[in-house]
């Protein structure tokens, strides 16, 4: 595997699932902890940042799932998202905490966490355990689903909402 500082240097991998899914199986052969998380990103903050970088403390490689421009539409409203997918991938990349990108159309990520069985599973903290798509899955062969506290005040919503307050005028 690349060395962390050649990774940082070039970003995360964006990878389809099938090729994803034989990277994976690969590193959990070689005992490495695969954590998984998922979602929009659109309008990347301190609190996306801060979130990936509390996932990725949970094990050795983090993998996040990015949900495409049509599947935003179908859980956020049909405004949204204000960043194109190929962007959000992108930044989602660039970011040193994360180690492989993949997008998915699903309006949740339950086909890629059953295609890559990742050893932790996270979502936000303002997520209770049953809530969780995938939590049931994970655990059912061992694996544990985790929340990470979310920055206070941070959201993309907050953005709009203040952008649209201020600047609309």
């Amino acid at each position: 595997m690349r060395n962390d500082r050649a990774r940082t240097l070039r970003g995360a991998e964006i990878a389809s699932l099938p090729s994803l899914k034989r990277k994976i199986k690969r590193l959990k052969k070689n005992g490495k902890r695969i954590v998984f998380t998922n979602g929009c990103f659109d309008i990347l903050h301190y609190g996306h940042a801060k979130y990936l970088q509390d996932a990725k403390a949970k094990g050795d490689y983090l993998v996040v799932a990015v949900n495409s421009d049509s599947s935003v539409r179908r859980i956020k409203a049909k405004n949204r998202p204000v960043v194109g997918q190929a962007d959000r991938l992108k930044v989602i990349a660039a970011l040193g905490c994360v180690d492989f990108v993949v997008l998915f159309n699903e309006d949740n990520p339950l086909k890629v966490i059953k295609a890559l069985k990742p050893d932790i599973l996270v979502k936000g903290a303002d997520w209770s355990k049953s809530g969780i798509v995938g939590a049931d899955f994970v655990e059912s062969y061992g694996g544990k689903v985790q929340t990470v506290n979310l920055v206070k005040g941070r959201s993309t919503s907050a953005i709009i909402d203040k952008i649209v307050r201020d600047f609309a005028k």
